[in-house]
This record gives structure tokens, C-alpha cells and sequence, in this order.
């Protein structure tokens, strides 16, 4: 049923189509008319032929159609403009009325010579008369019925197009806004890590190898990723252990970090890059602007139907009376706003003190994997089992 009804659909689509559509109907119309006056002209106690009756319901309606057509061209020839509305209005009270003369002296002359049910021959004289007595106020509706619909039908095409390109360019912010994180890798990253392969190449080798093979494998990975709003978890943690692994070269012993993600949850979709800017801001104001030791913890957890992710270090934490905000670089920006095109309200990214000291980002999203239902246009991620209350941006 389905299939026969896109078939028609994409049928009514072609110019062809739509002209075969439009006498259809006016065809069916015509046949409840002719069985209409069939039945009023047997209780009058007049007797008419069915072939009388489809005749005349023909005549009428397709003069209609002929006519319609004309009245659909000038709708889109003269479409309404809100600067030029008594204009606009003018012109279709003109056309309006020329549509009726040209209904009422179409039809008088099919008509014409024909015999009525009562006996008597139609004159055109006469019957123009008559057709301009009784039919003008409902030509008058049917002219304007058609303009609106016509009117209505080309608003609403506006409005869904306006709906698909509003969908693309949001789809095409995200992907920009990915795209910027992927080349923020470029700019303090690769200075540090090449000032850090040149202070061991010499007194550590094997180190500076190591770091070399892990830059190579993360600028490789960042490079050929396809171009998809959301990864597996599990994957993203293989991006995120390269960079971690390199950052620790660098800081030494000064840079600790933990894991503690259930493999379970490996599978899980999540925004690619997610948790590299988080880290990232996390070295920087949790471990390199300060002596001590840094930790990171990295874990993840299902809650309530959702993913909570949480990035803690034990830096300064965020000054007394100060926002979170002023923690947040390009890149925890572009996480905020990719998360709330992909999610809507169901996600959160929050910014608190830790227990211990230092900083907490929390990151909640709906958890789902690759096997769930695709995602609609324009909503890259579908909310599965999240609840909306306990996750608000």
C-alpha cells in the first residue's frame, strides 16, 4: 500500500502527471454531479438518461478544469505580495469576474441546441442569463478557493524548504565546528610535542621514537576519520590514549592518568573529539601551569537510560566567585554547541569544583549504539531511553 501510494506521489510530481491528476479529479467530480441531478430529476418527476446526465456533469466540470488551469497561472503569475496587497487584491477581483464571464459564455455554448430535461432547447442568450444569475457567486468561491490553495500549497513548499536548508547548514555548522577541532590539533599541540621529540632524541632514543610512531598514528587518525558526527566510544578512547601517551611524554612524572570506563560501554556512540579538547583544557590548567604532580581521571558510566562521561583533574580548580565559563576555550565552546545541535535538552555539559580539589567536567548524553534506528535529517543523534529532566543544557 505504501509502495502504490509513493508511486502515485511521484507520478503527481511530473508536469504530465499533474495535468492527468487535475482532470482526474474533476472527472470524479463530474460523475457525483451527473448522479446527483440524475436523482433530483427522477424525484421532480422528470426522466433523464444517465448518458444525459454524465454529459452534462462532463460540460461543467471540465469547462471548470479548462478554466482552473487559467486561474492557477495567475496565481503564480501574480503571487501575493504584502507592499503590494491592494494591487494584488485588485487583480484577482478583476480575474475572479472574468473567470465567471468566461464560465457562464463556455458553457451556454456547449449547451446551446441541447435539450433539457423539461423538453425545451437551450438558447445562448437565454442561458448565459441565467448561468450569470444563479452560478457568479459560486464561481466567485471557486476562484478564490483555488487562489488560496494555491497560495497555501506554495507558502508550505516554502516552509519545508526552508526546514531542509535550515537542516543542512546546521548539519554543515557541526561539521565545521568538528572539522575546527580536528585542526586545532595543529597549531601549541605539534609545537610542544616537536620541542619535546627534541629534548630526547638525544638523551632518550627509544622515547623519542615512541613519540614520534604516536604522533604519526594520532595525526593519521585525525586525517583519515570519515566524516561522521558520532564514533563509538571505544574508539574514541583509542584517539584519546594516543594524545595521552604523548602529553606524558612530555610532562613525565608530572602527568598521571586513569581510566575507568567499563568495556561494555565501548560501544556506545559518541561526538567525535569529544573528550580530547576536555583533556586538553584539563593539562593546561591542571598540570602545565603548575608544579605539582597532576591527575586526570577519565571515566564513564550508564545512568537513567544515558552516558555519563566525566573528565576530573586535581589543579587550581576555578577561583572563588568566578564562572565556569572562564575555563572554557574554542574547544569546549564547539563541544558545548556540537552537543546541543546533536542532543537538543537532552545533554548536558557542566563545569564544577571536584571533591578533592581541581576541576569536574561532567558530560551527560543519550546512550545509544550503532544498531539503534537511523537518526532523522537534520538530528544526527536519536534520544533513546534518556530522560529529558535529568539532562538540560
Amino acid at each position: 500500500m505504501k509502495t502504490g501510494w509513493q508511486q502515485l506521489c511521484r507520478v503527481c510530481n511530473r508536469p504530465a502527471g499533474r495535468l492527468g491528476c487535475w482532470f482526474l479529479a474533476f472527472t470524479l467530480l463530474a460523475l457525483v454531479d451527473a448522479a446527483q441531478l440524475y436523482a433530483a430529476q427522477g424525484f421532480d418527476g422528470f426522466t433523464i438518461s444517465w448518458t444525459t446526465a454524465i454529459r452534462r456533469g462532463l460540460e461543467s466540470h471540465y469547462t471548470m478544469a479548462v478554466l482552473g488551469l487559467g486561474v492557477l497561472w495567475m496565481a503564480r503569475r501574480f503571487p501575493f505580495d504584502r507592499a503590494r496587497g491592494w494591487r494584488w487584491l485588485g487583480i484577482h477581483l478583476g480575474g475572479a469576474v472574468l473567470y465567471c464571464l468566461l464560465y457562464s459564455v463556455t458553457y451556454a455554448a456547449l449547451v446551446n441546441g441541447q435539450m433539457s430535461v423539461k423538453g425545451k432547447l437551450f438558447v445562448f442568450g437565454e442561458t448565459l442569463q441565467k448561468l450569470l444569475i444563479f452560478y457568479t457567486f459560486g464561481n466567485i468561491v471557486f476562484y478564490w478557493l483555488l487562489l488560496l490553495a494555491h497560495h497555501g500549497w506554495h507558502y508550505y513548499q516554502r516552509f519545508r524548504e526552508r526546514e531542509r536548508r535550515a537542516a543542512e547548514l546546521e548539519g554543515q555548522l557541526s561539521l565545521a565546528q568538528l572539522q575546527a577541532l580536528r585542526m586545532q590539533l595543529n597549531p601549541h599541540f605539534l609545537f610542544n610535542t616537536l620541542n619535546t621529540i627534541a629534548a630526547l632524541i638525544h638523551e632518550q632514543p627509544e622515547a623519542a621514537d615512541r613519540v614520534v610512531i604516536r604522533l604519526s598514528e594520532l595525526l593519521r587518525a585525525s586525517l583519515e576519520r570519515p566524516e561522521a558526527h558520532e564514533i563509538p566510544l571505544g574508539q574514541e578512547l583509542g584517539f584519546l590514549h594516543r594524545y595521552l601517551e604523548i602529553e606524558q611524554a612530555r610532562f613525565g612524572e608530572r602527568l598521571a592518568v586513569e581510566f575507568q570506563v567499563p568495556a561494555e560501554l565501548e560501544d556506545v556512540l559518541v561526538p567525535a573529539l569529544l573528550l580530547q579538547p576536555i583533556v586538553e583544557n584539563a593539562i593546561r590548567h591542571g598540570v602545565e601551569e603548575r608544579e605539582e604532580a597532576g591527575h586526570i581521571q577519565i571515566s564513564a558510566a550508564r545512568a537513567d537510560g544515558c552516558l555519563e562521561l566525566q573528565v576530573v583533574d586535581n589543579g587550581p580548580g576555578l577561583p572563588a566567585g568566578r564562572t565556569a565559563f572562564l575555563r572554557e576555550g574554542i574547544g569546549l565552546s564547539n563541544t558545548r554547541s556540537r552537543l546541543r545541535h546533536l542532543y537538543g535538552d537532552c545533554q548536558r555539559l557542566e563545569l564544577t569544583a571536584a571533591p578533592g580539589g581541581g576541576l569536574c567536567v561532567r558530560i551527560r548524553l543519550p546512550s545509544r549504539t550503532a544498531q539503534d534506528p537511523v537518526p532523522s535529517p537534520g538530528h544526527p543523534a536519536v534520544v533513546v531511553g534518556c530522560n529529558p529532566s535529568t539532562a538540560t543544557t
